[in-house]
């Protein structure tokens, strides 16, 4: 490739990458990234069936997790 060639795609991957950063400055100062009453709106309409399915799933992963320490400790791994 010519050098004429990777100065125009550096050029435009430099021009597209500041257009990006712009972007996400901007959209970080209006608040397009604040969600604050999602929380409070998922709490506030769940019933108890959708809770306590989620706290049974959390539970079991929780489990998981042991027993996937507990297998390894066996095997004798031992994280550094």
């Amino acid at each position: 490739m010519s050098s004429w060639v990777i100065a125009m795609m550096l050029g435009v991957s430099i021009f597209l990458g500041s257009i990006a950063v712009v972007t996400l400055i901007w959209a970080i100062k209006k608040g397009q990234f604040d969600d604050s009453e999602h929380f409070l709106n998922a709490v506030k309409f769940d019933g108890t069936d959708e809770l306590n399915d989620a706290y049974e799933k959390e539970q079991r992963a929780e489990k998981l997790k042991e027993k996937k320490r507990e297998e390894l400790r066996k095997k004798g791994y031992r994280p550094e």
